[in-house]
Parts: C-alpha cells; structure tokens; sequence
C-alpha cells in the first residue's frame, strides 16, 4: 500500500481540481462526521474521502485509488454491519450525494443514482402508485441492499431487489464505464444481482416497479411465552398463505411510544404485516394469527406503503451499537424453535430477531439465473444486537453469537450476505454454493487485481 508523504500534496491537489465533489482529508472539519456510518461499532479512519457528484468523479477516484495503491472502500447509505463502507487508511469513494431519480410511469420504471436511500425511491415511486422491491428501513441505501440480493415487504409477491434490476451502469477498475443488462454485458449484469460490491461502483440502477399504494400493514404481538405455539403454527401457515400475504416473525421489547404505556419493556413475538390484495380479503388472511394465540397488541390497517417503509427508521437511527448473525433457513424444526424460545427475550431494549419470508416469487427463480444461489429457501433469519450504549458492545455481540451458534445447525447453512459481519471466506462460499466459481470467472474479467476487495470478497479465478 502507498504511504503519505508531502510529496503527495500535489497528486492530491491535481484529483481535487478534477472533481465536482468534496476530497475531504483527516484535518478538515467535515471529516469526521463524513467517516461515520450507520453502525457506531465501526470507528475507521480513512486517508481521503471522495464525495462524488457525478459520474466523473466516480472514474476519477476509481483511477487515483487504483494507481495510488489505495485500499478502496464503497460507501452509498452506510449501512453495513461489518462496516465495509469504510477503510483503514485507504481511500473511501462516497456516492451519498448523488442523488437522482427519474420515474418512467409508462415503462414502469424507475432509474436511481446509487446515493438514494430506499425512502426517496418510495416517495418518487409513490406519486404515481408504483413501489419496487426494498428492505424494511427506508434509511438504507440503495446500493449495498441490492447488490447483496435485497429482500422486504414485496418479496413473496415480486421477488428479491434484484429479480426487479433491469440494468445498471457500472465503473469498473479500470476507469471504464459499462452499462450492464440481459443484453449487455451479461455476465456482469448476472454477478452484479447479488454479488455484492466486488465487481465495480454502480453509478445508477433501474428496476421494475410494481402497482403498490396503500397496504394493509403493522405489528401484532403475543407474550414471549407463546413463542413456541406461535411460530409452530407460523411455520405450517406462511408457506401456504397466498403471495399477497406477508409478515416476517420477530423476536422484541416493546419500546416507548407510539406504543401503549401498559406493554412498555414487555419481551414479545409476533409478526410484522404487509398484505397487498383485496382490502376486503384483509381481515380473513389476517384472523388465523389472532386464533392461534391472543393477541397482546395489535395495530394493523391501511397505511401508505411508504409510511410502513419508514416504521423503523426513528427506532433504528444512526448511532447505535450494532452486531448482527444471519442464516437462511429452509424449515423451523421442533430443535430450532426450542432454541428461539430460549434466545428470545432480547438482552437490550433495540436487540431482535427477524424472520424473513424469501419464498413465493422468489422462489420461482433458478439458483443460477442470479449470483444469489438459494432460491429453495424459506426465511432469511437476522438475529439483531444493538443498543445505543457502548458499555453494552460485547453483552449484545455475545448474545447474538451465542444465539446463532445454538440455531445455526438448523439452518440451510449459508446466509444473505447483508446480514454477514467479517465471517471468512467459507462462509462466503457457502452464501453461492454453485455459483461461486462462475463468480470469480467474472471477477477476473472485470476486476482481475481484485480492486474492489472491502466487501464480502469474491477472489478472481487464477
């Protein structure tokens, strides 16, 4: 790796009049609060910043990184666990300013910079009763969920974020630029739908939207003790409800408001709702939740779908200590949910644990039509420490791992990638079983130095 001397002032100086964006150095006052990400576990510190404002910029910092030996890291919301949108003493290329996004309502389409959080994409999208496929925190960037796959509320009924990519542009490690689809670049177009960052910066996504407006949506939960008669039934029930259908299982503490003052800090289970068919067939798709067990709590009704993107964003604000596990998992066994029950009353107010549904439409997809292999699973798992409180790190860390080491031999074995800290190559490989060698055929075209390596990395073929 390069080393900062005085001598590279000039080379420094000579990148910052190529660009339209901020270079932001350790001594300038907006460094700081341009090196902190989502998870404040993460405190990385690195040599420059490059806050892009374009494309240009974008192919300039790739160049100087490149030829400079500059470790590089990818930032677009800053959300990753493992804080792999930072570097140590490298160069960061940030793309949160580029933020624009065009709706095509004939085509039914929306192109998008990769600064966008999924929260502008709704509210663009919104205006003319279209949603895509995103996560279930409207704070998250574009980027980083769906180069890792991305699955939320839509999943059952339109698939992962990446079934509903239709191109992108894309800057490689060379400096070029390429635009990637089924008919261009289609191999790149096939690693970039779940394998991560590993390929090159993507400057701007197009997806497929969908006719979503208003959805029947909310929380539902009951007592922590009815944990195990709860997701027995829900592991009979999700696969068979109809694709409209949608609620992921969690683990939680009941926080303050908007919530009523009498379950406050109670441990529950429960389901998070989104059903987008008839609103008349709402109640009856709902109702065998409330037979199964009493519910303690319930607040489902229509609601924007942007209102329910956004339901966690003032629980889940910036700042917080985070460490989180996942796995996919196929069937919830008897041993897997005894398991659950012994792990579910959360250590911290904010820890939880979330199973999402990732069957229905998804499913329909082949394992080798994307780089993301595990289109036979169920549920994508999460468990989830966090707290705001650093004192409370290595009690929610420890908690996560001991809850992931006690269900993970009852899961499929691998895991979403976005839901992976700094777990090893095994576990990468695991993540695309078959796929992985097509992938690292494509990372040796696109990027045979390896580059692109601050992510869950796919080494080039030798």
């Amino acid at each position: 790796m390069a080393t900062t001397t005085a001598d590279d002032d000039a080379t420094i100086e000579e990148l910052t009049e190529t660009l339209r964006g901020e270079l932001l150095r350790p001594a300038d006052p907006a460094f700081d609060d341009a090196r902190t990400i989502f998870n404040a576990m993460i405190d990385k510190h690195p040599r420059l910043i490059v806050r892009c404002a374009n494309v240009a910029d974008v192919i300039a910092a790739v160049t100087f990184g490149r030829e400079r030996g500059l470790e590089t890291a990818i930032r677009s919301g800053g959300h990753s666990g493992p804080g792999l949108s930072l570097v140590d003493d490298g160069l960061v290329i940030d793309l949160s300013e580029m933020t624009g996004i065009r709706v095509d309502p004939d085509a039914e389409t929306v192109r998008v910079e990769p600064g966008c959080t999924w929260g502008d994409i709704d509210h663009a999208t919104h205006a003319f009763g279209k949603a895509t496929v995103s996560g279930v925190i409207s704070t998250t960037g574009v980027g980083g969920l769906t180069l890792g796959g991305g699955h939320g509320y839509l999943s059952r009924k339109y698939g992962l974020a990446i079934d509903n990519l239709v191109s992108a542009d894309v800057v490689l490690a060379d400096g070029r630029l390429v635009h990637a689809s089924e008919d261009e670049n289609p191999d790149l177009f096939w690693a970039l739908r779940g394998g991560g960052g590993n390929f090159g910066v993507v400057t701007a996504f197009e997806f497929q939207l969908h006719p979503v407006e208003t959805v029947i949506a909310g929380p539902m939960f009951w007592p922590i003790e009815e944990l195990e008669t709860t997701m027995r039934w829900y592991r009979e029930w999700l696969p068979e409800a109809p694709e409209d259908v949608y609620a992921f299982y969690l683990t939680a503490e009941v926080p303050g408001d908007p919530f009523p003052e009498e379950i406050h800090g109670e441990k529950v289970c429960g389901l998070l709702w989104c059903y987008t068919g008839p609103e008349e067939q709402a109640e009856s798709a709902i109702q065998p939740a409330r037979d199964v067990a009493e519910p303690l709590f319930e607040h489902v009704g229509p609601m924007p779908y942007p209102t329910l993107q956004s339901m966690f964003d003032e629980l889940y604000a910036p700042g917080d200590q985070w460490y989180w596990k996942g796995d996919f998992v196929a069937e919830l066994t008897d041993d897997a949910i005894a398991e659950h029950r012994r792990f579910g009353e959360v250590p911290t107010p904010k820890s939880t644990m979330h199973l999402y549904p990732i069957d229905g439409a998804v499913n329909r997809v082949d394992a080798d039509e994307t780089a993301w292999s595990h289109r036979d699973a169920t549920w994508s798992m999460v468990i989830v420490g966090v707290d705001p409180d650093p004192a409370e790190r290595d009690r929610l860390t420890e908690w996560a791992r001991d809850y992931w080491e006690a269900v993970h031999p009852h899961s499929a074995g691998a895991s979403y990638i976005n839901f992976m800290m700094d777990e090893g190559e095994d576990r990468i490989r695991a993540t695309y079983g078959d796929n992985y060698e097509r992938l690292q055929e494509v990372k040796s075209r696109y990027d045979p130095d390896n580059f692109f390596r601050v992510n869950q990395n796919i080494e080039p073929a030798t």
